[in-house]
């Protein structure tokens, strides 16, 4: 059996991670964790 994750990424953190996604700079390992981060972020209403 798997457990699953429910951790998820806050507001504050979501939002640095869309900046670095958005910086044509930023590594390839950064943006690899700053797009894990997003995909934990809560689903909008």
């Amino acid at each position: 059996m798997s457990s699953r994750n429910t951790k998820q990424t806050s507001a504050k953190a979501a939002r640095a991670a869309g900046k670095v996604l958005s910086n044509p700079k930023a590594s390839k390992a950064a943006k690899s964790a700053a797009a894990s981060a997003l995909s934990q972020t809560p689903k909008r209403k």
